[in-house]
């Protein structure tokens, strides 16, 4: 096992942990995840959607299902962490925080990808 394989392993786990983290925070507390929303002005009605095709994305990535699926989730993530983060600065919140961290994990898993 090479370092690519490793490296690609480790990004697309602690992705995928990050992304059913967020899918089970707006499943079990959909009421705070609400809130959040409302503050930043987004509707409500996205929540249960977005952590329904995070579940997805998830399944799309670990699986070799589809290669098109699994490319439509990484594009799916990555505008997800970057709407996420853009989000949450313009709410006061800063740059920096989990949907940051994931862009880096969303690119990262998404270049080792080939080589594991």
């Amino acid at each position: 096992m090479n370092y690519r394989k490793i490296a690609y392993w480790f990004f697309t786990i602690a992705m995928c942990g990050l992304f059913l983290f967020s899918a089970q925070m707006y499943f079990f507390k959909t009421e705070m995840v609400k809130g959040f929303f409302e503050g930043m002005q987004f509707p409500t009605w996205l929540v249960i959607p977005l952590a329904v095709a995070k579940i997805l994305g998830v399944v799309a990535i670990l699986t070799d299902a589809s290669n098109t699926l699994r490319e439509w989730a990484y594009a799916g993530f990555f505008f997800d962490v970057i709407l996420a983060t853009m989000a949450h600065h313009y709410a006061g919140h800063g740059w920096l925080g989990l949907s940051f961290a994931g862009l880096f994990l969303v690119l990262g898993s998404r270049f080792f990808y080939q080589d594991r």
